[in-house]
């Protein structure tokens, strides 16, 4: 009896310290880790995400750019943080749905080592031609590029990257070919497409509609399954090419094993950070989607898009370079 009282008086200062500590939340500065370089739109995301919670928060959060494989190196660091809310991931349905299928060694898995906390932005992903391309609408360019096999070249920022797994999807759904020419990275990739040394590209529309908007590049498609509210005018793949889909999001996550209390306060802070009028405007301007979501509703996204990129890479053959 007495060891039974015992047990239960130990549970509940157990319990009570806990809670304690979550009210207290945050007592030092949170680390906010980005897995890609300074000054790219998920960076500035993420600087803009941090900026708003300092301010609701009452503590510092800091932006820490670890960059490297493909975004293993920053994300594999968080999910090896402890789960208590001081160190947490902008990450992406590259570092946490494909690369598990591209890089099936890497140090982490994309699903069970991460806390889901919130669905953040939607990147729109753009197709884009060189305006010599005589082409207005996607069914002229598939008709084209039929017409003229081999004859058109679509750039990528590597093997195994999002422009690489687009464009592949792209060419089985349409039926046509296309050479791959990888780069280092998305800025020559877009650079080489405006020379018209490529003349296909799928990116983000952070870096393709400023070429489209100077007249340099032809803007065809989204490749979200819906017409995005930022580019209202603009048709799907889908629309010519049912099926078709390759959305771009970013997330919030943490360790695995994160208090559920804590969960509910990041993603109701995240939120309405996410609701500030001043960085809606200025992700708008970039092309950026922001969203509101549960972490439920992030983990069902996390889980259907690791299911389905599996497949897809496995089908194409799509290799990592």
């Amino acid at each position: 009896m007495f060891q039974r009282v015992l047990r239960g008086l130990l549970l509940l200062a157990l319990t009570c310290t806990a809670q304690a500590g979550l009210a207290a939340y945050p007592e030092k500065p949170i680390t906010l880790i980005v897995p890609w370089a300074a000054g790219g739109s998920t960076d500035i995301l993420a600087r803009a995400i941090a900026e708003q919670l300092t301010k609701s928060m009452g503590q510092a959060v800091v932006v820490d750019n670890r960059v490297g494989a493909s975004g293993n190196i920053g994300s594999n660091f968080v999910a090896k943080a402890k789960p208590d809310g001081y160190t947490l991931l902008i990450g992406s349905m590259s570092t946490h749905a494909m690369n598990p299928t591209l890089m099936p060694g890497m140090p982490f898995n994309g699903t069970d080592d991460f806390t889901p906390i919130a669905l953040v932005a939607n990147v729109i992903n753009t197709m884009v031609i060189n305006p010599s391309v005589p082409a207005k609408n996607l069914r002229e360019f598939i008709a084209y590029a039929k017409a003229n096999p081999g004859k058109l070249a679509y750039a990528s920022a590597g093997g195994g990257s999002t422009n690489h797994l687009s464009a592949e999807m792209f060419k089985k759904a349409a039926g046509i070919d296309m050479l791959h020419v990888p780069y280092k990275g998305g800025a020559p990739a877009v650079l080489d497409t405006v020379a018209n040394q490529t003349q296909v590209l799928f990116s983000a529309g952070t870096q393709t509609l400023p070429h489209v908007k100077a007249g340099k590049l032809r803007l065809l498609a989204v490749t979200e399954p819906k017409r995005s509210s930022l580019l209202p005018d603009t048709p799907t793949v889908a629309e010519t090419l049912p099926g078709y889909d390759m959305s771009v999001w970013y997330a919030a996550f943490g360790p695995a094993g994160m208090p559920a209390e804590l969960v509910a306060r990041l993603n109701t802070e995240i939120n309405k950070a996410l609701a500030v009028p001043e960085v809606r405007a200025r992700m708008d301007a970039m092309g950026v989607e922001l969203v509101k979501s549960t972490p439920e509703q992030l983990a069902a996204s996390l889980r259907r898009d690791t299911q389905r990129y599996d497949k897809i890479i496995k089908d194409l053959g799509i290799k990592l370079d």
